[in-house]
């Protein structure tokens, strides 16, 4: 995040805003706390103040990403050698040497500033969002454009985006930890503070702090301080934020730096053996060094990046946004997924199906048999938390009731359509009978209750899971009066209704004289009045099916993790495909309770559905599937699945809605909370992978065929066969455009059809160094075949064909290595038209060095003959014709082995 150029001070009316009375900040800041700013003038404010972004390393310049391509102790090295021709009068090998340096230098620019502005985008798109009242609506903004007046709406799961005096609250709790190291949460209330008491941080419980994260509860505040002028601001010169490298590039820069001490050893031999034959000494170190820059691949783990962050760039596409660049390389190592079922395997937008009260079904469009079902319905909406909007939000279920949109939890949405159908308006109810008080619903209670004033007295609205509920319920509610409940017969119906795949919530009432002590929390929650039970349906996602089909035929396990109903849980399992059985195993959280880790590990390769499962128990399920040695993939939206995310190989957050917490938790998030986009990502994990295994099977195939022709050449009494102007274009052309295209390789026919590669599996794998050994030699054997024969039959021209069949082989070469088993007739040549145009390209540049007059003094080359350059053609399809009978014995029986 770029910091703001010019900070300014935080304005008077942010000054000691803990101290100040809320109505009189928000005069200050001119502002209306029910509208919010004008957009206009959040605008004007975001010109004078800047962004809301923490000063981070400033992005490298262009200037210095070009200086930083002539770090490198081998150019300077070339550099010096070019230095020492110019000196001895060899002035046009010093151009040459110089042009091609620049050359390269410009290609490294390339490369390294289209990974930082991939990387940039990257950050962009992974940037925080804020919920703000502007303009009388409600809208979501990037964090970094909030700015002081800004009016912000706060959800448990939000971390929050800027400094806020609270305005009013609902059972807000906040985690400082990150800006306090207090572990235990703070309870947050709106009045001053007095001006004696100098609170530190953690004492100014009206305020909420940029960086921490709401824990629990509601609130709306006032933005006084942005940016830098936050507390977290602050400190936050003292942060590093430099990325890190992916562990494939440790491992590339680590076989990089072996592979170089190799190559000068190779190099040095054929120094000594050249100027032993008689060959001049700056020839032979011209030679050695251009061949050390041609062969060690220190550009290997930047290359990387380049492909890793394109290849993230591109899962975008499939609405899939990877935070971590080490997920994309593990990505095609997960055997097993584990999702939640609502809006990620379902659409996450309900509808009741029907009401049950006292054995009497109401279906939603009929008319409503009893004033039981009315005040049943009156209770979902009431114990409700939907909100009216004047326009659709992304992620979330819209309901249009009476011409307006209804958002919020899914369920709740459904609920106000189902009372709507039933005659019900919940606006009209939220005026005639306001909340007062509540207790939200949380993962421990599974249930929800809202209060409201209803004459002089008031009335208390319980929804929840039934089995929750139930146990709570002393009577059945009617008009009339209480009568006895048969709480086992509405459990037996709530089973019942559970099994057809419905998700069942209990309904009840309870009159109060006055309100309750909220301290007494169970006693508010006892000697209930059973209303009926409402039955409603989140169906499956039709991608999801596809999707799960998917991952069997690639053998990842889907797993599903839900808070729903056993027999919920089971039916749509069995409807997606995740198990086959109709009474295939369920585990549920009250069973898991009951089971060490040690029986935990065993069930849980037999299980594939879990219910009634706490966001606390994931972690164990994580940890139980680790040590059976499956690489896990855990999706979450909740602040209490952060810790299950971190323990998860890959922590799948939902981008729509999903917590902040969640989202800072894991390696990818979920752009449409689609379970189809996790297999998506796997796919495209894998294709990114495959891709850069071609790219380093090419580059060190080409690297490899260039040493073994300069090494073997003496040892076979032949003259030196290239010149250091050869060595050195040859590795500009061919590892430039070629290589890079790769990245655009489509993902082969059966990516998702190959088990999953297992975590530490070498990147040479699968018989790709005996590959890069074998294709190596074969093309230094052309080399040197087809300069043994031009040696031999007189022809002037050897030097010039050896410097062709080096670049046309890696052309062919490139060509072929784009499946690992597929040929490329049935892969066809247009399927990578970026890499059909670079191999033209290298092609073209090659014929130019090799028939373009001018160009034969400064590359040393003669124009060839038609017989000798078909012969060059040939040994160029020679290396083609390998590399296919090698795949050819890839397909078959018994020997194929997974590309």
């Amino acid at each position: 995040m770029a910091p703001d150029p010019a900070p300014r001070p935080p304005t008077a009316a942010s000054a000691a805003a803990h101290l100040r009375e809320v109505h009189d900040l928000v005069q200050a800041h001119g502002v209306d706390p029910g509208c919010g700013l004008h957009p206009e003038e959040a605008q004007r404010r975001a010109a004078q103040h800047g962004a809301n972004a923490l000063a981070g390393a400033p992005q490298r310049s262009k200037v210095a990403l070009l200086a930083e391509q002539f770090k490198d102790f081998m150019v300077l090295v070339l550099l010096g050698a070019a230095v020492v021709s110019g000196l001895v009068g060899e002035l046009t090998d010093t151009l040459v040497i110089l042009v091609i340096v620049v050359l390269n230098a410009v290609i490294g620019f390339v490369q390294a500033w289209r990974a930082d502005q991939a990387m940039a985008a990257l950050r962009q798109l992974a940037a925080a969002h804020a919920t703000v009242l502007r303009g009388g609506a409600v809208q979501v903004v990037p964090a970094s454009s909030l700015v002081p007046g800004d009016i912000v709406l706060l959800e448990a799961g939000n971390q929050i985006p800027a400094d806020l005096r609270l305005i009013d609250i609902t059972q807000l709790h906040v985690d400082e930890s990150a800006l306090t190291g207090e572990s235990v949460t703070v309870a947050k209330q709106t009045a001053p503070l007095a001006q004696q008491e100098a609170p530190a941080l953690g004492d100014r419980t009206n305020m909420a702090f940029k960086g921490t994260t709401a824990t629990h509860g509601r609130a709306r505040g006032l933005v006084v301080a942005t940016g830098m002028h936050t507390e977290l601001g602050k400190i936050a010169r003292l942060l590093d934020s430099d990325d890190r490298n992916t562990p494939l590039q440790l491992r590339l820069a680590a076989f990089g730096k072996r592979l170089a001490l190799a190559v000068l050893g190779i190099c040095a031999i054929v120094f000594v053996v050249g100027v032993l034959r008689g060959e001049a000494p700056l020839l032979m170190a011209l030679t050695a060094i251009s061949l050390a820059v041609a062969a060690i691949p220190e550009a290997l783990p930047a290359v990387v990046t380049v492909l890793l962050a394109l290849g993230a760039r591109r899962m975008v596409a499939v609405h899939a946004l990877v935070r971590r660049l080490p997920s994309v390389e593990t990505l095609g190592s997960v055997t097993t997924i584990c999702s939640d079922k609502t809006g990620t395997l379902t659409q996450n937008c309900m509808h009741a199906e029907l009401l049950v009260v006292q054995e009497q079904p109401w279906f939603p469009g009929d008319t409503l048999p009893s004033a039981i079902h009315r005040e049943a319905l009156r209770a979902a909406a009431l114990c409700n938390d939907a909100t009216r909007h004047r326009q659709n939000e992304p992620g979330v279920c819209d309901v249009p009731d009476a011409g307006a949109t209804w958002t919020g939890d899914p369920t709740e949405t459904a609920l106000v359509l189902a009372a709507h159908a039933g005659g019900l308006d919940k606006a009209e109810l939220d005026h005639a009978c306001p909340r007062v008080q509540e207790q939200p619903f949380d993962s421990d209670r599974k249930r929800m209750t809202t209060f409201h004033r209803e004459g002089a007295g008031f009335v208390a609205y319980t929804k929840g899971a039934p089995e929750s509920v139930l146990p709570r319920c002393a009577t059945q509610w009617t008009p009339e009066g209480s009568t006895p409940l048969d709480g086992a017969s509405a459990l037996a119906t709530a089973s019942r209704l559970a099994a057809q795949g419905l998700r069942v919530l209990a309904l009840a009432r309870r009159s109060h004289d006055r309100l309750p002590d909220t301290n007494a929390l169970d006693a508010m929650e006892s000697q209930l009045e059973l209303l009926g039970l409402i039955a409603l349906i989140d169906p499956p996602r039709p991608e999801a099916m596809a999707a799960v089909r998917d991952c069997i035929s690639a053998g990842i396990t889907p797993v599903m993790i839900t808070g729903d109903h056993p027999a919920t849980a089971r039916a749509i399992a069995h409807r997606l495909g995740i198990v086959t059985r109709s009474d295939a195993p369920v585990l549920t959280g009250a069973d898991l309770a009951t089971l060490d880790d040690a029986v935990l590990r065993a069930r849980v390769e037999q299980v594939q559905v879990y219910a009634r499962v706490d966001p606390a128990q994931k972690i164990r399920i994580v940890q139980a599937l680790q040590a059976q040695g499956h690489f896990v993939a855990m999706t979450g939206d909740g602040v209490n699945d952060a810790p299950a995310l971190k323990q998860a190989d890959i922590g799948v957050a939902m981008g729509r809605g999903g917590t902040d917490v969640a989202r800072e938790a894991s390696s990818l998030v979920l752009l449409d909370d689609n379970f189809a986009t996790i297999v998506a990502a796997i796919r495209e994990g894998r294709r990114i992978y495959d891709n850069i295994r071609k790219f380093v099977r090419y580059a060190m195939t080409g690297n490899s065929g260039e040493i073994w022709t300069i090494f073997l050449a003496p040892l076979l009494f032949l003259p030196i066969p290239l010149l250091p102007i050869h060595i050195l274009w040859v590795n500009l052309v061919t590892d430039g455009l070629p290589g890079l295209a790769l990245a655009a390789e489509p993902a082969e026919r059966g990516t998702m059809r190959r088990p999953p590669r297992a975590p530490d599996e070498s990147l040479f794998a699968h018989g790709m160094w005996q590959h890069i050994l074998f294709m190596g030699l074969l093309i230094a054997g052309l080399c040197l075949a087809v300069q043994a024969w031009a040696l031999h039959t007189g022809h002037a021209h050897w030097q010039t064909m050896v410097f062709t069949v080096l670049t046309l082989a890696q052309m062919a070469h490139v060509l072929a290595i784009r499946s690992e088993s597929e040929p490329l007739w049935r892969l066809g040549l247009c399927s990578n038209r970026p890499l059909l145009g670079a191999v033209l390209l290298t092609f073209l540049l090659q014929l130019a060095t090799i028939y373009v007059p001018f160009l034969n003094p400064i590359f040393k080359t003669q124009p060839l003959s038609l017989p000798e350059l078909l012969i060059c053609l040939g040994a160029a399809a020679a290396v083609y014709g390998a590399a296919e009978i090698e795949k050819a014995l890839r397909r078959k029986p018994g020997r194929q082995i997974s590309s």
